[in-house]
């Protein structure tokens, strides 16, 4: 397998598991949580869900033939916390997450050394994914963030349970001895 190949395997895998972290995040919370702010200078989980989306949107849509900044973005709108309801919510995420998908999917190895540019400013294709999954997995730790805190005790661990370590790299160890 080709480098290139490789990379944008990986790459799928990263934003697929960056957008597990914000769905399972979400998937416990009610609808009043998805609008709760510590302060009036921070911004709710639906907020950033917005942003996201919009940010998604205007990158990955012809992403290799205009600047990833599009005239139609309204990215203060975003900023706004008028999202109704969780149902909602997902679909404004899903639309943000299959642009981008689709992108992915239909980039090929020939497309990494390309240039594409983000507001006026020229990145080859692997700097420019790379700054969105850095730009998407920032935005998804606050929403991890915000949601433990709301969640407090009964929240439900996404990853390694504290004080489980042990437990979890002896559970790793056996899986793949068997495989």
């Amino acid at each position: 397998m080709r480098v290139e190949a490789e990379y944008l395997r990986v790459i799928k895998e990263r934003f697929k598991s960056v957008k597990t972290l914000g769905d399972k995040t979400i998937e416990q919370l009610s609808e009043d949580d998805i609008h709760w702010k510590p302060n009036k200078e921070s911004n709710s989980i639906a907020v950033i869900i917005k942003h996201l989306s919009g940010n998604m949107i205007s990158r990955w849509t012809h992403f290799l033939h205009s600047d990833g900044e599009k005239a139609y973005r309204d990215r203060d709108q975003e900023f706004l916390d008028n999202v109704s309801s969780k149902a909602e919510l997902r679909e404004i995420s899903e639309r943000g997450w299959s642009t981008l998908f689709d992108t992915l999917d239909r980039l090929n190895e020939k497309d990494l050394l390309k240039n594409v540019y983000i507001r006026g400013e020229s990145h080859s294709v692997i700097e420019a994914i790379e700054r969105q999954l850095a730009h998407y997995a920032y935005h998804i730790g606050q929403i991890v963030y915000i949601g433990k805190q709301i969640k407090g005790e009964n929240w439900e661990s996404l990853s390694i349970p504290k004080g489980k370590s042990e437990d979890y790299l002896q559970q790793m160890l056996k899986k793949h001895q068997q495989e």
